[in-house]
């Protein structure tokens, strides 16, 4: 198997395979790697690379899970670091925002699995955000915590969902999914819902007409041969479906969690899952290069090694850097434009479901370069 074969498959529209996809995490040559995968971006997206305004807000970090690999979660609310938000006090984190003149058009809602909070907590926050800003896109609820919310609330999946969509959910991300493969969530994640599960969610959220990101957790135990299937499995529903619109490469951070004894992804491992995906997730429109995980200048290179989202200004994140990520809390507009130009893409402005708010001249822009360098 070699990249040229590769190549031709790709020029003439043929989905990739299994076979292909372990060759090319094997290509020794990235550089080439990333020229195939940067081809099938530009085809599909253009020189464009899109942002968007949004928010974190992490209810709760008291989760029943306790997952090796996670350096978020606290099992009791005992233990130090341990935090659940009050209503209020997650409100006036978009309060803070919009008092502070920031045009925030997505909140994104994700945290632990809770066993103690009553389902109508969750119901409430949605809706409370969006009566603070009724036309904020709220992005809501990892497959694990929906699974969480069925098995914990004794509701069908599609009722919950109802709900939330009826509080004001918008769309779903793409977290939990870490490795698909058996063998290794026994290891990292064991107590989360098995990758059917996971899928079974996303494939509802679908069928209701919901839109939805997914993502892959490497650099843990996984083999190349368990990320290849997983991007397949990812493939298969979105072919059956169409409703993902992004795919999330997510880097294992090791610091402060039970699996600290492994490496972290190099950069060469970031920029190759990248280019690895967008050849082989053919159906899914965008692959986004999340700054906060790979870093700034890790996810300004992978603009050019499949990537043509850089996800938003994220405001307030606590996951990764609790993991030891290095990456800024936070970066406004004018730095992520600057931070695109200087990629040397076309820096676009979308809302969450990847349409155009603004570009060209209607963009902010700064005469020099700005905390994105950090």
């Amino acid at each position: 198997m070699t990249l040229t074969s590769i190549s031709e498959r790709v020029n003439a529209g043929i989905p990739l395979s299994f076979d292909d996809g372990v060759a090319l995490f094997r290509e020794p040559d990235l550089l080439k790697l990333g020229a195939l995968a940067n081809q099938m971006r530009e085809q599909r997206n253009g020189d464009r690379t899109t942002f968007n305004r949004n928010l974190h807000i992490n209810p709760s970090n008291l989760c029943v899970a306790g997952c090796p690999l996670c350096s978020f979660s606290r099992r009791s609310p005992d233990q130090p670091g341990a935090y659940t938000l009050s209503l209020s006090q997650a409100w006036d984190k978009l309060q803070a925002r919009l008092d502070a003149g920031d045009r925030v058009t997505e909140v994104h809602v994700v945290g632990g699995l809770n066993d103690s909070l009553p389902f109508d907590y969750y119901v409430e926050l949605l809706a409370g955000l969006k009566r603070l800003q009724p036309a904020l896109h709220i992005k809501a609820f990892s497959a694990v915590e929906i699974f969480h919310f069925h098995k914990l609330y004794q509701l069908d999946v599609g009722e919950i969902l109802q709900r939330l969509v009826a509080a004001g959910l918008g769309s779903l991300p793409g977290g939990g999914a870490e490795i698909f493969a058996p063998r290794v969530r026994q290891r990292i994640c064991p107590n989360k819902c098995n990758a059917e599960q996971w899928l079974q969610v996303h494939h509802t959220a679908h069928e209701m007409g919901l839109r939805s990101n997914c993502t892959m957790l490497y650099g843990t135990i996984e083999t190349i041969e368990e990320r290849v299937d997983h991007l397949l499995l990812l493939r298969a529903l979105q072919e059956e479906t169409g409703g993902f619109q992004a795919f999330v490469p997510l880097a294992f951070h090791p610091d402060n969690n039970a699996l600290s004894h492994l490496p972290a992804p190099t950069g060469v491992d970031d920029l190759r899952v990248c280019a690895v995906s967008r050849l082989l997730l053919h159906n899914i429109p965008h692959i986004k290069a999340y700054w906060v995980s790979l870093g700034i200048k890790t996810a300004q290179t992978a603009q050019w090694l499949g990537a043509d989202d850089l996800d938003g200004t994220v405001q307030e994140e606590r996951i990764y850097h609790l993991a030891g990520s290095d990456a800024p809390q936070a970066l406004t507009p004018t730095e992520i434009v600057h931070l695109i130009r200087a990629a040397g893409r076309t820096p676009v402005e979308r809302d969450t479901l990847y349409n155009v708010v603004a570009q060209g001249e209607a963009l902010p822009t700064c005469a020099s370069p700005a905390g994105g360098q950090r």
